[in-house]
C-alpha cells in the first residue's frame, strides 16, 4: 500500500497548540494525528486512525486467542438497568444524561456491566454454556470535570472492555489470569514499557483488581513499589501497616494547655518545644484532624466527617475520596464552619466530634495507646498526652494519608520508592455485583441454579496512542513503535529532476508488492520541510531517495536510533522486506 503525502489529508504545525502541556498531545497535534473539537473531544484524522486502528488490532488478535467473543453494544442506554444496578445515581456528575422526545431517560454508556449481564441472562441458562468471555471495542463517554492532556483524559475514547463469566471462584481466577497473561503480550507487542500494580476498584465494585501503567513522568497516577520486593500498588490501594497497640497503663494524663497563635502544625510544635514541658515534640507527634462532608449518590444532605491523621503527613484527597467511594467528598467552606460552631479552626479535636455526633476516621497508625498532641476544641488551646482508646475512640481507620517515599512497605520488605504512570488497563474481580442485580443464574448438573460470577477487564485503546506517543518521542517529533505505525517505511523524495522521482517511485511500488506500507512524500516541497516532517510523524523507518541515487544508493535511517546508512538501490526493496518482516 502507497499513501501519497501529496494527497494524503495532512497538515503539520511548527509550534505547539496553546493548550497542550504533555508531550503527546504536543505531537499527535502537530503531527496532524488529531485535531480537537471540544474540551475533552478529539477528532481522528487519517494517520491518527491508523494508528488507532493497529492498537485494537493487536487487542483483538490476543482477545480473540484466549477465546474471548467480540459483541457491539449501544453507547445510548436506557436509564432502567443503571437503576437497578444502583449506578444511575452512584456516577453522579460523571455521566451524560439525556432524554429521548417522549421524556424517557437515557445515558451515553460510560461502561457496560448491566449489558453485558443482562445479555447473558438472556442467551444462557445451563451450566454447560460456561464459561463464556466477551468483549467489545466500543467508544465511552464520561462527563470529565477537567478533561486535559489531549486524548490521554477525555470525555470521548475509545476502549475495550471484556468480562468473564464463570460459575465458580475458580472459574474466575483462570479468566482472570487469562486476562492479565493476554494484557502482558498486548503492553509488549506495542513497545511499553508498564507496571502491574494493586489497585483498588471504585464504583465498578469487585475485589482482587490490578492496573496496567506506562510508566511516564506525565502520568496522573502515582504507583509505589518497594525496594525489596515485588510490591507495586497505586497510592490510592496502598494500606498502611498499623503498629502494635500499647498497653494504657501508666501513661501519663492528657493535659490542656494554652497555646496561643498555633493553628497550624508548623507553629503549634515550634511553640511546644520552646515551653519547657521536659521533651521534644515534632510534627508526627501531633494529630491533625481534618474536616470534610460526604454525600452518598442519590442523597441532597451533606453529613460532616472528621479524618484524623498523623501530623507530619497531609491528607491525600485521592486516597479519601477512593477510601469513601462512591460517596461525594468536598472539604468543608466557612459557611460549614460557621453552621458549625463547634468546629474551631486550627483546633479541631476528636471530643467536640463525640459530643456532636459528628463521624471520626483515623489513619491505621494511630492505634489503642498511642498518646497525641492535638486541637482541645477551644480557640489556642491544645491538649498534650490525648491517648487513643482512652481518651477518645475513632470510629474506625480509613487510608487517607499521603503515602511517602521511604515508607515501609506493606508486605515488611523494604520501603516504598514512587514513580509515575498513565492507567493503560484495568482488570478486576467483580464477584456476583451484577449477576445478583439482575439474577443471572445457570442451571447445574442437579438442576439447582448456580449464580454466576463475573470478572471485568479494560484497556484504554484510544489512551493507548498517547501513552506510547509518551514513551516513543524525542526532540524532533513522534518514533513510533513499529506494531504500531501508520506506515512501514517513510519515503522522502529529495530532489527536482524527474530522475529523483521516478527512482522513488519504482522503489515505493516496490515495496508495495512486497506488502510494506510505504508512505511516500512526493510532494513539491523543499528537502528540509520533507526531513522535518518525515521526523516528526514518525515512522520506524525513514528512506531518503536523493542525490545519492546517481551513484547507485539510497539513505536509510533508523528513526529511534538515528543510525544511518547506504543501500545500493538495487538490494533496498529486499533490505526493507526484511526489516519490517515481509
Amino acid at each position: 500500500m502507497i499513501t501519497r503525502m501529496s494527497s494524503l489529508f495532512l497538515r503539520t504545525l511548527r509550534e505547539d497548540p496553546a493548550d497542550a502541556e504533555v508531550p503527546s498531545h504536543k505531537l499527535l497535534v502537530r503531527a496532524g494525528y488529531v485535531r480537537r473539537v471540544a474540551p475533552g473531544g478529539y477528532s481522528w484524522l487519517p494517520l491518527g486512525l491508523r494508528v488507532l486502528r493497529n492498537i485494537e488490532t493487536v487487542v483483538r488478535e490476543e482477545m480473540d486467542a484466549i477465546g474471548a467473543q467480540e459483541i457491539q453494544f449501544p453507547a445510548l442506554l436506557p436509564k432502567e438497568p443503571y437503576e437497578v444496578s444502583g449506578r444511575w445515581t452512584e456516577y453522579g456528575p460523571g455521566v451524560f444524561r439525556l432524554k429521548d422526545r417522549k421524556g424517557a431517560d437515557y445515558l451515553l454508556g460510560p461502561t457496560h456491566e448491566e449489558l453485558f449481564a443482562l445479555t447473558v441472562k438472556g442467551e444462557y441458562s445451563s451450566y454447560k454454556d460456561f464459561p463464556v468471555i466477551l468483549y467489545q471495542i466500543q467508544t465511552k463517554y464520561r462527563d470529565e470535570a477537567r478533561p486535559r492532556a489531549g486524548i490521554l483524559r477525555g470525555r470521548e475514547f475509545v476502549m475495550k472492555d471484556s468480562y468473564s463469566f464463570d460459575l465458580d471462584d475458580s472459574g474466575l481466577d483462570r479468566s482472570y489470569q487469562l486476562h492479565r497473561d493476554a494484557y502482558i503480550r498486548i503492553f509488549q507487542r506495542l513497545g511499553l514499557e508498564y507496571v502491574i500494580v494493586a489497585a483498588t476498584s471504585g464504583a465498578m465494585g469487585g475485589s482482587a483488581s490490578e492496573e496496567f501503567l506506562a510508566v511516564a513522568e506525565t502520568g496522573e497516577d502515582t504507583y509505589v513499589r518497594s525496594t525489596g520486593s515485588g510490591y507495586a500498588a497505586n497510592v490510592e490501594a496502598v494500606v498502611t501497616p498499623a503498629p502494635p497497640e500499647r498497653a494504657l497503663d501508666g501513661l501519663p494524663e492528657a493535659q490542656v494547655h494554652y497555646t496561643p497563635n498555633t493553628p497550624t502544625i508548623e507553629t503549634l510544635v515550634d511553640f511546644l518545644n520552646g515551653a519547657s514541658l521536659g521533651r521534644t515534640f515534632t510534627a508526627a507527634d501531633t494529630l491533625k484532624n481534618v474536616l470534610v462532608k460526604t454525600r452518598r449518590p442519590g442523597e441532597k444532605d451533606w453529613q460532616l466527617l472528621g479524618v484524623g491523621v498523623p501530623g507530619d503527613r497531609e491528607v491525600d484527597m485521592k486516597r479519601l475520596e477512593a477510601s469513601l467511594e462512591p460517596a461525594e467528598v468536598a472539604l468543608l467552606e466557612e459557611a460549614d464552619f460557621a453552621a458549625n460552631p463547634f468546629l474551631v479552626k486550627g483546633y479541631i479535636g476528636p471530643g467536640a466530634l463525640a459530643a456532636n455526633g459528628v463521624r471520626y476516621l483515623v489513619d491505621p497508625r494511630i492505634v489503642r495507646g498511642t498518646a497525641w498532641v492535638t486541637g482541645a476544641d477551644k480557640a489556642d488551646h491544645h491538649v498534650v498526652d490525648l491517648v487513643c482508646g482512652r481518651d477518645f475512640t475513632p470510629d474506625g481507620t480509613i487510608e487517607a494519608a499521603e503515602v511517602r517515599e521511604g515508607d515501609p512497605s506493606p508486605d515488611g520488605e523494604g520501603t516504598l520508592v514512587a514513580a509515575r504512570g498513565i492507567e493503560i488497563g484495568h482488570i478486576f474481580q467483580l464477584g456476583r455485583k451484577y449477576t445478583d442485580a439482575f439474577e443471572v443464574d445457570a442451571l447445574g448438573p442437579d438442576s439447582k441454579p448456580v449464580r454466576i460470577i463475573m470478572g471485568s477487564y479494560g484497556i484504554g485503546v484510544s489512551r493507548l496512542v498517547a501513552a506510547i506517543a509518551e514513551q516513543h518521542h524525542d526532540e524532533l517529533g513522534l518514533v513510533w513503535p513499529r506494531a504500531v505505525a501508520p506506515a512501514d517505511v517513510h519515503l522522502v523524495v529529495a530532489g527536482k529532476d524527474d530522475t529523483v522521482f521516478e527512482g522513488g517511485e519504482r522503489i515505493a511500488a516496490a515495496l508495495s508488492e512486497r506488502g510494506v506500507r510505504v508512505l511516500l512524500d512526493d510532494r513539491k516541497a523543499t528537502p528540509g520541510v520533507k526531513f522535518a516532517d518525515a521526523e516528526l510523524v514518525g515512522v520506524p523507518t525513514i528512506v531518503v531517495v536523493g542525490r545519492g541515487l546517481a551513484k547507485g544508493v539510497v539513505e536509510v535511517k533508523d528513526r529511534a536510533s538515528g543510525e544511518r546508512s547506504e543501500i545500493a538501490v538495487d538490494d533496498v526493496v529486499e533490505h526493507l522486506a526484511a526489516l519490517v518482516g515481509r
